[in-house]
């Protein structure tokens, strides 16, 4: 019989596996957003068309946590709540993975954190403290939009939602990937050999999930999931997958929901790409405790406080 240590150790892996997958299909979202460029009349209809097949404006204007809204001409700093979501048939399903991405042009910066799915904190619009992943299942994105709002006590701008299944698709799209594995290993039933080796989707996502491992640990992972997204990126800009254009543009419309309409992603791109050469990313440190028998992750309030005054200077908030 397995114990509390081991049983909340397999929920943890399980939990962190489907968050790698997400963020590697986040970070080329991103990138797609802020700085792939659009070539040919036809993709480029095609691309606005995909685009505004994944728009879905949230219930307000702007974030009550900004007096006026933000101007890209301008450069202001803006905000992104990106989730990973696991949908099911028939259920709205929770947001596995939530990260916040702040983006300051002038500066020529990024910062990605991470909220640990398990944090407890108030559910705004609920009336209750719970897991802060439970928000999309009460209230969608934008309940979830509001609790985190409420926790970090910064504007939410943005978000873009991606469905979990998204990133092997897209990984497929392009034809699949070439990487350079740094040494042998094995992972989720798959064999990787030392050298260059050709990837699916399927594959690409146990490459990247790999740490225990790794002699470097997160670092190693971190690199290989580097290694992903470049070669996403390098087989989409291809000849090749030019003419798979419509396969690529499939997978992000099927799988993608957000606010940004097409001519906000072209303003973003124009006036904020800069900053995707330069991204910090900040974890938030908690501890694991037992409430009534649940699992929550406890974030100290000094803590709490402390990551929401650097995002706050980051997005030039008084």
């Amino acid at each position: 019989m397995e114990t509390e240590h081991e049983v909340q150790r397999r929920r943890k892996k399980r939990k962190s596996k489907k968050k790698k997958g997400f963020k590697i299909a986040l970070g080329i979202i991103v990138l797609l957003i802020l700085g792939v460029g659009i070539y040919g009349y036809s993709v480029y209809s095609s691309v606005a068309n995909t685009f505004n097949r994944t728009h879905e404006p949230l219930n307000r204007d702007k974030s009550d946590k900004r007096n006026t809204g933000v101007s890209f001409e301008k450069q202001d700093p803006i905000s992104f709540l990106l989730l990973g979501v696991d949908e099911r048939k028939g259920d709205r399903g929770r947001s596995d993975s939530l990260i916040v991405l702040t983006v300051n042009p002038k500066d020529k910066s990024m910062k990605m954190v991470s909220i640990p799915r398990d944090t407890r904190t108030e559910i705004v619009g609920k009336g209750t403290k719970d897991k802060i992943n439970h928000a999309y299942a009460f209230g969608g994105v934008d309940m979830s939009i509001k609790t985190v709002e409420n926790f970090l006590d910064i504007p939410i701008d943005y978000y873009v939602q991606v469905n979990m299944e998204s990133f092997k698709d897209i990984v497929d799209a392009v034809g699949g990937v070439t990487v350079n594995s740094p040494f042998a290993f094995k992972q989720n039933g798959f064999s990787f050999s030392k050298g260059q080796i050709s990837l699916n989707g399927e594959e690409a996502l146990a490459y990247s999930r790999m740490r225990h491992e790794d002699p470097r640990g997160d670092f190693g992972r971190q690199e290989r999931q580097r290694q992903i997204i470049q070669a996403v990126i390098d087989e989409g800009a291809s000849v090749k997958s030019l003419t798979n254009y419509g396969t690529i543009l499939d997978a992000i419309g099927n799988n993608v929901k957000t606010n940004l309409t097409f001519d906000q992603m072209k303003d973003i791109q124009a006036n904020y790409k800069e900053a995707r050469n330069n991204l910090e990313q900040v974890q938030i440190d908690g501890s694991g405790e037992k409430l009534n028998g649940i699992y929550y992750y406890e974030v100290p309030e000094s803590e709490r406080t402390k990551v929401s005054t650097m995002l706050k200077e980051h997005l030039n908030l008084k």
